[in-house]
């Protein structure tokens, strides 16, 4: 491959491109797929009429208007008109909630782009992936995504995982020295790597030819766009929707039949137009869309606070969360490493002129991936700390002239990374990791400025300061070389060992004992030696004992039900591989546990995608991001936590809309029902006025309720059941509600109509039932006592609540308004019954809630 003509084309090198050339670069494609195209403001606005009732309510305006002209009643044109308006003003408040939804989803979308590093300026910068253009190097690693279609440079061990473009599950491997032919078939591009594909093992840089749609999964992009699906939630609020429908319009069918029949008055439009009102009252059509925002605002609450749910389904699952399985380093602990402890040539201090501690140096140096950027270094947490402490004892090392030959990556498994080094005409053999699975590699040591045989004694001494390091909560990394040209992993000199400090997170201690309170088991699985990580776990009292610490190599010995059965016995599981980590997360499943998985690297895939909730840390790669359902930008346990808490609210806001919504439809409902049944030829309701409630007193707390605050008490309760439904806890509450105000307005209606007549009755029906719902809103604020919480702290709820009473009075006391609804103006005894029954709701619905609260429960078992 003629990489000169291209750096020629593309103005660039090996070192990358400028940043003013990046620029002008851009003229050859932006990085970006094409997406799902979202439907116009008219579209969405047109398509708010395909719902059978709305499509029902219109043909009847457009009846009520011909019959109106028709028969000279001009007076009548205002139900039809009233009808337009609300099916406008509907349709226009649906394309906002939709809007909103879109808006906020699109926001997350864009937080949870993949990065990439790139040479810029010719220094080495992390960018979002969108925005690498042609001539651009990107440099790779295990566990990246590959960010755009480009020809290797460099590749050391490099393997990609080609699937998704190709279909072949098996990694291929890539290597930079074969030359392959624009006619070449793709699967045998060797020293190729493709846009969507991700790298599995190794490293490389590559120079970048296509970008977006000009890429191989560019131009099967169209094959790619797949509408975005709705969440069980949604759906399940759809099913009962149906449910609802079908019973409401039996209910309305016999109001038309009742009112057609037994009136004796034979008004069909009449009957017609109530009919048709109450079913559009009545069905919550538009529940779906509510339920949608509330979900998607809850999210997008979430992502300013450092967590970012990929997708909605996800946060139906956060409550229900039973035990959260978390690496230690840098989501338990700061992820500040600082190297505290050095053990080398049989001392920890006094360094001076010791050669062996120099080579000891060159080999964390060289046996090392982190990079020099702007700001510091870049790269593996434990990798920078190394060579931090290089630059602050022995500057010049940094600066050594030390080539790279060959190199063996760190492999979780393996948990050791070997390489092969030149230095002053001298190969070397660099090794570093766990010393449990270093030491059966070296049959040597240095000791006191000798290179003696690693016999039981020196074993010994070793592992006495390797406990001691642990022990203080140290990850202790061993070092081992040897002089050869040829990169094997026998026969090694042991150097030394280093201790890396990295204390636990304060907020971590609060954020622990939350997850007690909640009901959470908090679960620690690191690859840190036992020691270390009970260490760690014991100071944030995740562990009391050692008899709660299992290795790997323990669980290699026990089968899949073994390990079902003593695993709720275990809090900290240490010296894991990735494959125990999914034996782990299916055994705890296998127990009926909703597990959390956190996670960062490639490997911590499959157990993050086996997870009810898998969770990347923000530092974490492509590959991982993709498969969760959570990204945790701040890598804070914390931030985790409250994701779990904004879950629980976000689904109890829910649960606290549908409360408001159902239970008041049941009063128009029910009184119509009755009032048809018991006194056929009685008014209720009006349609204008069932409009107008279902309009304004439904749609607007029922919103407001959803942007309600976290409860004092929500990180109190057991996990959510997962095999409940959203009506499991507010199921008789909304039967006991929506039957309690239904009374009270009958009993009013029954009153007012012996005593002062239909019109008065009908008109403090409408006033009541008004009042009551905005008063009953308050009520929804929870499902304790009103007495416990703060009903003052949602803004927008406060707002929403003011409005309503201001529109309601105002209708019910203008003239023109009395007259555009049908509303009789009251007495002051009228107006005294009207108010008192509106807030009867207040404590009815406070001795409904505590029978409810007070009924026998199952005794909650404490976490384990």
């Amino acid at each position: 491959m003629d990489f000169n003509s291209l750096f020629t084309k593309y103005n660039s090198s090996k070192k990358g491109l400028s940043s003013n050339q990046a620029q002008i670069n851009k003229k050859y494609g932006e990085n970006i797929l094409q997406k799902y195209k979202k439907d116009g403001f008219l579209k969405k606005f047109f398509l708010q009429f395909k719902n059978l009732m709305v499509i029902v309510l219109l043909i009847s305006a457009i009846v009520s208007t011909i019959v109106s002209l028709l028969t000279k009643e001009y007076s009548d044109l205002f139900e039809g008109a009233i009808i337009f308006a609300i099916v406008i003003v509907n349709a226009v408040i649906g394309v906002i909630q939709e809007n909103k939804a879109e808006v906020a989803l699109e926001l997350l979308n864009q937080k949870t782009q993949p990065q990439s590093r790139v040479y810029r300026d010719g220094k080495v910068v992390v960018i979002n992936s969108n925005d690498i253009v042609v001539g651009d190097v990107v440099l790779l690693k295990a566990g990246e995504f590959v960010p755009a279609d480009m020809i290797l440079l460099e590749s050391n061990e490099l393997k990609a995982n080609e699937s998704s473009l190709t279909g072949e599950s098996i990694d291929v491997v890539k290597d930079h020295t074969i030359t392959t032919s624009q006619t070449t078939a793709l699967a045998e591009k060797s020293n190729w790597c493709f846009k969507g594909t991700n790298i599995t093992y190794g490293t490389g840089c590559g120079l970048v030819i296509a970008v977006g749609k000009n890429t191989e999964m560019g131009k099967i992009a169209k094959q790619l766009v797949i509408k975005p699906s709705k969440t069980p939630l949604e759906k399940n609020i759809e099913k009962i929707g149906k449910v609802i429908t079908y019973g409401v319009l039996i209910i309305v069918a016999i109001v038309f039949l009742t009112q057609l029949i037994f009136s004796d008055k034979f008004d069909f439009m009449q009957a017609f137009l109530t009919a048709v009102a109450l079913a559009v009252a009545a069905i919550p059509e538009s529940l779906p869309a509510v339920i949608t925002i509330i979900m998607a605002l809850g999210v997008e609450k979430l992502a300013k606070q450092g967590a970012i749910v990929k997708t909605l389904s996800s946060v139906e699952t956060l409550g229900s969360c039973t035990c959260l399985c978390t690496d230690k380093t840098g989501t338990l602990t700061q992820n500040k490493m600082t190297v505290t402890s050095v053990f080398v040539n049989n001392k920890t201090g006094n360094f001076e002129n010791d050669n062996y501690y120099q080579l000891f140096l060159s080999a964390i140096n060289c046996c090392n991936n982190a990079e020099i950027s702007e700001n510091g270094f870049i790269g593996d947490s434990t990798e920078v700390s190394l060579k931090t402490y290089i630059k602050k004892v022995s500057p010049k090392t940094l600066q050594s002239t030390a080539i790279r030959l060959n190199e063996i990556p760190f492999d979780s498994s393996r948990k050791i990374m070997t390489t092969l080094n030149k230095i002053n005409n001298k190969t070397f053999v660099f090794v570093k990791g766990a010393l449990d699975f270093l030491m059966p590699k070296c049959t040597h040591i240095v000791i006191n400025n000798k290179v003696v045989k690693l016999d039981n004694t020196q074993k010994l001494l070793i592992n006495s300061q390797h406990s001691n390091m642990t022990n203080k909560g140290q990850r202790v990394i061993a070092v081992a070389y040897k002089e050869s040209g040829t990169l094997t992993e026998d026969n090694l000199i042991l150097l030394g060992l280093v201790g890396i400090t990295d204390p636990p997170r304060q907020e971590v201690y609060e954020s622990i004992q939350k997850c007690f309170s909640a009901g959470l088991k908090p679960i620690m699985i690191t690859g840190d030696h036992p020691d270390t990580a009970f260490a760690i776990a014991k100071d944030l009292k995740i562990a009391t004992n050692k008899n709660q610490v299992i290795t790997g190599a323990d669980i290699d010995n026990l089968s899949a039900k073994q390990l079902a059965k003593i695993i709720n016995d275990y809090c900290v599981f240490a010296r894991v591989t990735p494959s125990h980590k999914t034996k782990i997360v299916k055994a705890l499943k296998h127990t009926g546990k909703i597990v959390g998985f956190t996670g960062d690297g490639i490997n911590d895939a499959p157990s993050i995608k086996q997870a009810d909730i898998g969770v990347c840390m923000g530092n974490g790669t492509d590959v991982t991001k993709s498969v969760s359902d959570l990204i945790i930008s701040t890598n804070d346990y914390s931030t985790i936590v409250l994701a779990i808490e904004q879950g629980r609210t976000i689904f109890n806001n829910i649960q606290k809309t549908l409360l408001f919504l159902l239970s008041t439809n049941i009063v128009e409902v029910l009184g119509l029902f009755v009032c048809a049944i018991v006194i056929p030829n009685s008014t209720f309701l009006l349609p204008s006025q069932i409009l107008f409630i279902n309009l304004v007193t439904d749609s607007l707390p029922a919103f407001a309720l959803g942007l309600e605050k976290t409860e004092n008490n929500i990180m109190q309760k057991p996990p959510r059941n997962p095999n409940n439904t959203i009506f499991s806890e507010i199921g008789w509450h909304i039967l006991l509600q929506g039957f309690t105000q239904t009374l009270i307005v009958l009993i009013m209606f029954v009153t007012a109509l012996n005593l002062w007549g239909n019109q008065i009755a009908s008109s403090m029906v409408f006033i009541t039932i008004c009042l009551m719902q905005i008063i009953h809103s308050v009520n929804c604020k929870t499902l304790r006592s009103i007495t416990k919480v703060n009903i003052f702290n949602n803004k927008t709820f406060n707002i929403s609540f003011v409005a309503l009473l201001a529109l309601i009075l105002f209708i019910s006391l203008v003239p023109f308004c009395q007259t555009l609804f049908n509303i009789n103006t009251l007495n002051l005894l009228q107006w005294l019954i009207v108010v008192g029954c509106s807030l009867l709701i207040v404590p009815i619905v406070e001795i409904c809630k505590y029978i409810i609260n007070h009924k026998p429960k199952k005794q909650i078992k404490k976490v384990a």
